[in-house]
């Protein structure tokens, strides 16, 4: 097994990004010297990992060296942005090689709060095609691979901002969740990923237009204090009115919680090495003067059904509109067969999408039944340990594909339906060696609950670290 990191006597140390602004503030160290380390990191890493789709070295340097870069709480720690967001002259690509690439004129929605928060970004990281694979293994591109086994995928389609933070780079990036792609990287790389209640924070305008926003932005991060400071920093520059605020959440709640802990997923049960390392993680929770109450998973298995189907409207919409929205430059011919079967799958049961999207708006009501109950709810993040590169080969067949992606992520996408948060946490570990998180979902607006007990859980069992 081949782990790969860039942790060293540099800049950046072996600090999370709390501890270097501490360290700006102090006067130790400065934002240019932050940046150029990053730089460095990224250049040794990006030949075995792939993270990297588009280079903004200069800009972030240019940043780091005015006065205030950005100002805001982080100002002048080195970050990534994923491919699929809008940033003003830089292009987004989206993890595809089908249109020629072409810079944006302004920033989107959610990047306007990220630089808020004094982030410096260095360019953006690569994900899977349109991000609709569980791994990013694009044909042309090639794979983003697991910096704890270079053998094994980054996982989802936030892999390149994971596989930076995991390896060191940055201690911080931004990630987002469509059906998981925020808590399966984390998992995969022994991450903190938060997914947020709908709403929480900015989408870009295209976003904005599902029929059913399942997308929601958010990052991957080495530590649960930064994935709270992020939050709160977001939350100062975007505050939706309409959730409880997250607040400065900064050590472990004492208030004991009443979680159920379901390792049956709605497509499978966890493999029995996964399901081992769930029970051990509900007894740790036990032992910490919780309430664990095992229970049967509640959702209709004709959910991943019509999961799978908005799913693959999502890229029906993209393909077919690809001019459109693409440019001239548009080729379908470029897309990988998963993008394409899932067109196909989409064009083949259009008659079947209003009643599913009818049906995922109203499962909320059966998780609101859940929580009436339970405080949290914990399940592994994914079902089974990490994969191997090439299990989700998007060129293989498509069945072949998108069977192997629904037994794998089978945990996940509920979340993106109903709208609440969940968060994985690197609390296990496989036989291999691999990280393996494990979940905890909330009530919609509660993810300041989510964090008391990820701080609780970081304190009681840390995870381990790819440097030591």
């Amino acid at each position: 097994m081949e782990r790969i990191h860039a942790f060293g006597d540099d800049a950046l140390g072996d600090l999370d990004a709390v501890a270097l602004v501490d360290a700006l503030q102090a006067g130790t160290v400065s934002a240019a010297e932050l940046v150029a380390a990053a730089v460095a990191r990224t250049e040794a890493l990006n030949p075995a990992l792939n993270g990297l789709a588009y280079e903004a070295f200069d800009r972030a340097r240019n940043r780091a060296n005015a006065p205030r870069p950005y100002g805001g709480y982080f100002n002048g720690v080195p970050s990534y942005l994923k491919d699929n967001v809008a940033v003003a002259d830089m292009p987004t690509m989206s993890g595809t090689d089908a249109w020629d690439p072409r810079p944006e004129p302004a920033d989107g929605d959610f990047a306007k709060g990220f630089l808020a928060t004094g982030l410096v970004p260095l360019g953006k990281t690569q994900l899977s095609e349109f991000g609709f694979s569980a791994s990013a293994e694009h044909p042309r591109l090639g794979p983003v691979r697991n910096p704890w086994n270079t053998e094994h995928t980054a996982g989802a389609s936030s892999s390149g901002s994971a596989a930076f933070v995991a390896a060191g780079a940055v201690p911080i990036a931004h990630a987002n969740d469509g059906g998981g792609s925020i808590r399966i990287p984390a998992s995969c790389n022994g991450l903190v990923g938060l997914k947020p209640s709908r709403g929480r924070l900015p989408l870009d305008k295209d976003v904005r237009r599902m029929p059913l926003r399942i997308v929601a932005n958010g990052v991957v991060s080495r530590s649960v204090r930064d994935t709270a400071a992020f939050y709160r920093e977001m939350e100062r520059a975007y505050a939706n009115p309409k959730l409880p605020g997250i607040g400065d959440v900064t050590h472990p709640a004492k208030q004991r919680l009443r979680i159920a802990v379901c390792t049956e997923s709605i497509a499978r049960d966890a493999s029995p090495e996964v399901r081992e390392l769930t029970l051990k993680t509900a007894a740790l929770l036990e032992e910490l003067g919780h309430q664990v109450t095992t229970i049967d998973n509640p959702v209709p298995s004709r959910f991943m059904d019509d999961f799978l189907l908005y799913w693959s409207f999502l890229a029906f919409a993209l393909v077919r509109s690809g001019r459109h929205g693409f440019g001239p430059s548009f080729d379908r011919a470029k897309l990988d067969s998963l993008t394409l079967g899932l067109e196909q799958h989409a064009a083949r049961n259009l008659h079947r999408l209003p009643l599913a999207i009818a049906r995922l708006s109203r499962i909320r009501r059966i998780t609101s039944r859940l929580t009436s109950t339970y405080d949290v709810l914990l399940t592994p993040t994914l079902a089974d340990v990490t994969p191997r590169i090439g299990h989700l080969d998007p060129t293989a067949d498509y069945q072949q594909v998108i069977d192997r992606l629904v037994e794998w992520v089978a945990y996940t996408p509920l979340q993106n339906a109903t709208g609440e948060p969940a968060i994985s946490l690197p609390l296990a570990e496989s036989a291999s060696g691999l990280p393996v998180g494990m979940m905890f979902a909330a009530p919609l607006g509660q993810e300041a609950r989510l964090l008391g007990l990820a701080y609780e859980l970081e304190e009681a069992k840390p995870w381990r670290r790819i440097q030591d």
